[in-house]
Order: C-alpha cells, then structure tokens, then sequence
C-alpha cells in the first residue's frame, strides 16, 4: 500500500495556510496538521510521524520559525522549508545558520514549492540517481535514513509517495534492469539487482536467485525449489537454497 508524504505546516496567517494546504493535498500530499506557533508544533512533531515541515520564519509568541528549525534539528531530524515574507540579509543570514532544505519567498506558485518539497526529500533522505527505463513507469529510488526506515520513498510523477517494507513482495531483474513489485504497483530501473540488495534490510530481503529478491516475510508457500508469493511462482538456486530453506519451518 503506497502511503502519501506528511507534510506539517507551520503558518500564524490562517487564510495562507489553509491555501498551501489546498494546493498541496491537489497535488497529492498529505497534510498532517495546520499550527500557528512553535509550542503546538514542537509537541505536535514529538508525537507524530511527519515526513517534511514547511516554516514560516514570523510566528504567534516569543519564539519564531528560527526557534523551531533548531529543535527539529536537534530532535526530531526531517527537513524543513522556510515559506516567509522576511527576506532582509539578517533574516537570510540567521536561517542560513539553522540549514534549511529551501528557502521560499512568499507569494511562491506550485511549481515552486513542489520542486522544493521534492528536492528537500531528495537531498535529506539520501539519493540513489538512476536511469530512465524505456516503456516502464519512471521514478526514483530513495531509502530513508532516519524518522521512517520501515519505508521506501519512491517518485512517482511530481512528488514523493512512501511505500511500507511490508508491502514490498519481490524484485526482479532482467538484463541491467530490476523491477520491484509491491501489492498494487511496480516500478522498473535502469539498475542492476545488486545496488538494491545492498540498500534493503538483510534480515527481510533475501536473493534466492541471480534474477530474484524476495521479502521473506510475505511468503505464502513453498514447494519443491520454488518459493510462493501469492500467485508468483519464484526459483530458488541452489546456490541460495540452504539458506533460504532453513529461515522457514516446516512440519
């Protein structure tokens, strides 16, 4: 099941977050919550999982977006987008102290902020390029390293989409391309099958075969040499037979 990217938005003028929030959830994310004030936001995120923070620098109370850049960084760790009208060098200077993935002036279009959300998860989640596969869904593969390494961030169109390991059955590869097959989709890369071995969880992703990955955990079967996910029938070498074989129990 692929799951949408969280987004938390931190804006003191209501009419200004209610529209981001609009134009974000049109193009395909997920809005977490809507706050005004550094506060409700800090505790907000110490209690929620969100994916990506937009900011705005001038906030209800004492405290500002500057204050809150510096808590995400030491405790909660995802990146965040200044979205503000404050652009004077002192402003630019002191957000520039605090690492930004972007900085956005206000009033910004969606192409704007797409790219910067889309950079922003980019960037912060580690990157793996790779190259366009004729006739095949295009993305990108991207493993997050902190906040959610249960998931996988996969693009798809103009945005990020999270998909749960759980949801992951397989991955195939045929020549210098691998597909991988989750329970409604599959995305095929222009990679070989090793560079995605070494990225997936050892003790949940297993080779049983040059051309085969499978998740262990969403195995249905087993007969003969062959392992069963759903209706997929996946070869086992011998080369990976006794280990794979001895992971299941059978009576």
């Amino acid at each position: 099941m692929t799951q949408k990217i969280k987004i938390l938005i931190v804006e003191d003028e209501i009419m200004i977050a209610e529209d981001i929030a609009l134009r974000l959830t049109d193009m395909g994310y997920q809005i977490a919550a809507t706050i005004d004030n550094v506060d409700e936001a800090t505790t907000f995120l110490t209690q929620n999982m969100v994916d990506i923070l937009l900011l705005d620098i001038s906030l209800k109370g004492d405290k500002t977006g500057l204050d809150l850049a510096g808590i995400v960084n030491k405790q909660i760790h995802i990146p965040f987008i200044f979205l503000t009208s404050l652009a004077n060098d002192q402003v630019v200077k002191q957000a520039k102290l605090v690492n930004p993935a972007a900085f956005l002036l206000k009033p910004f279009n969606d192409r704007q902020i797409s790219i910067a959300i889309e950079m922003a998860l980019f960037n912060f989640y580690g990157k793996t390029q790779l190259s366009t596969a004729p006739k095949t869904e295009q993305s990108s593969f991207n493993k997050r390293q902190t906040a959610s390494p249960d998931c996988l961030f996969f693009k798809k169109g103009t945005h990020y989409q999270k998909v749960a390991l759980q949801n992951i059955l397989w991955l195939q590869a045929e020549s210098n391309y691998t597909t991988i097959f989750t329970e409604t989709e599959k995305y095929t890369y222009s990679c070989v099958l090793k560079h995605f071995e070494d990225k997936l969880p050892a003790n949940q992703f297993v080779r049983v075969h040059r051309s085969y990955i499978v998740n262990i955990c969403n195995v249905s079967g087993l007969e003969g040499n062959t392992l069963l996910i759903g209706k997929k029938r996946i070869p086992v070498s011998k080369t990976f037979s006794n280990n794979i074989f001895d992971q299941f129990k059978t009576l």
